[in-house]
């Protein structure tokens, strides 16, 4: 039986990355995100390395596309790792559809794919460091405990809290409370992916060398001076933690964040720069 990775936002950056360190002639790597044809290049490279791989089309914030993958994904073998990378930065879309993408498809791959996945596998929910800047004052832990029970609820409550923004920032804000969301999602549900063995995690990344990090490059000049490298990661770097997270040797690792920022979050809350 194949050993099935299922990557969202794989088609680029440290999805792919990741992707690239499947190699086991059992391992089968699914590409999924929105834009059909960077799937294929995706698949079109991982496949020039002797990577088995393949492309499927989901919407994360459509939880229907959602159940599509995951069928998809049981037809093909064991599910061993879920890699949740697909996601939105304020230069790319709106508040609401950052909290869509980010909060909402963050609890509709985990709730498809938790009754389905087997003991010993893992998932792994890519959030960000901007999760770790906003201010506690403006952070919802009522409204996040809602997408344990009513996610519709937990919707409307959280773009109600951004409205309350002027319009201009409420796409940074929706960033950074989706950001913080799925760090605070991924431990709350340790306890559920424990009873049946499978272990849950977030990683939040810095400033990354991806087509994203290209995109938000103004602010990853600001940030930089606060990094104690002076310089932003390499795709390469948080793929090998990735890997090496959803191995076995990570067995008794579930419910908590890894922080992979090369000290930015650190240098800015002590003001060095």
């Amino acid at each position: 039986m194949k050993n099935v990775y299922v990557i969202t936002g794989g088609g680029s950056g440290m999805g792919l990355a990741t992707a690239k360190l499947f190699t086991d002639k059992d391992d089968i790597i699914i590409l999924t995100g929105r834009t059909v044809e960077k799937l294929k290049f995706a698949v079109n490279e991982l496949q020039a390395l002797g990577i088995a791989s393949c492309a499927f089309p989901c919407d994360v914030s459509d939880i229907n596309s959602v159940r599509d993958l995951a069928n998809h994904a049981s037809s093909l073998g064991r599910i061993v790792a879920v890699i949740h990378a697909a996601g939105v930065s304020p230069h790319m879309d709106n508040g609401k559809r950052i909290m869509e993408i980010n909060a909402l498809g963050t609890i509709n791959v985990d709730e498809v794919f938790l009754p389905i996945m087997e003991k010993d596998s893992c998932i792994i929910n890519v959030s960000s460091m901007a999760g770790y800047f906003m201010p506690k004052i403006i952070i919802p832990k009522k409204v996040y405990r809602l997408a344990l029970s009513n996610k519709d609820q937990f919707f409307k409550k959280m773009m109600k809290r951004i409205k309350i923004f002027p319009k201009k920032f409420r796409a940074d804000v929706a960033y950074g409370l989706s950001k913080n969301f799925v760090i605070w999602y991924s431990a709350a549900m340790a306890s559920d992916f424990g009873e049946n063995g499978i272990r849950i995690l977030s990683v939040s990344p810095g400033t990354f060398d991806t087509p994203m990090g290209e995109v938000e490059k103004d602010e990853a000049i600001t940030y930089r001076k606060y990094c104690a490298f002076k310089r932003s990661g390499k795709s390469e770097e948080i793929a090998k933690l990735i890997e090496f997270l959803v191995r076995p040797d990570a067995g008794y690792l579930t419910g908590v964040d890894i922080l992979m920022d090369g000290g930015c979050v650190a240098g800015k809350k002590n003001n060095i720069a």
